[in-house]
């Protein structure tokens, strides 16, 4: 596969500033890129903030990272694309469990999010079809050589923006409930219910040619 044309890489803050820093409880913070990098590439969507006009918007898009640049994509009408290179907000958070503790105060969810700052853009047009690819095979490896390929209409009506991260911070829960001393004592089942997403058995589309048959990256 092709890969996007890269930004000059930079790294990441290893001391971030004030709009990144992690501020209640500090101790469930990191800022480790790594941690950072496995969220990006864990989730499928993340949501994006940014302020047009002096009023703040918040849209969830379809990302994929590649290095230091996550790429997003959406509509062509997309509110971002007339911003031209403008600061962006970047938030994804995967959730893990639902935290269940004695006392309705202590309820919480295990979770991992990362909260990141950077600079977006358009991609050019010579340069989406390849980060259109890179979205393709992020969410289902094998797919797109399997398919058609877009044409000219198509593109146009699509959008790709890249987002050079500045800095960011990654928070996370894990564990049992963390009840006050007196109320272990209490008659009440306490614990995790763990939550995941998964995928299920592929659904045919009904107009479907008859013989064709499941490919093996969908096995």
């Amino acid at each position: 596969m092709a890969e996007p044309a890269r930004t000059r890489r930079r790294p990441w803050r290893e001391a971030p500033s004030d709009r990144a820093r992690v501020r209640r409880i500090p101790e469930r913070g990191s800022y480790d890129r790594g941690a950072a990098d496995e969220i990006l590439d864990s989730s499928w969507f993340c949501h994006v903030g940014f302020v047009q006009e002096g009023r703040p918007f918040v849209i969830p898009m379809l990302h994929a990272r590649v290095d230091d640049t996550v790429y997003l994509h959406g509509s062509a009408a997309s509110r971002l694309l007339g911003l031209g290179e403008t600061e962006v907000c970047l938030a994804v958070t995967l959730v893990d469990g639902l935290v269940l503790a004695r006392s309705a105060f202590h309820h919480s969810a295990n979770y991992r999010s990362l909260v990141a700052f950077g600079l977006s853009r358009e991609v050019p047009a010579n340069e989406k079809e390849t980060v259109l690819e890179a979205f393709s095979e992020k969410l289902l490896a094998g797919r797109w050589t399997d398919v058609r390929a877009p044409n000219e209409p198509e593109l146009k009506a699509t959008s790709a923006l890249a987002v050079t991260l500045e800095e960011f911070s990654v928070k996370s829960r894990s564990g049992p409930p963390g009840d006050e001393e007196e109320d272990y004592e209490l008659d009440v089942w306490a614990g995790v219910l763990p939550v995941e997403q998964r995928v299920l058995e592929p659904i045919p589309d009904p107009r479907l040619k008859p013989g064709v048959q499941l490919p093996p990256y969908l096995r």
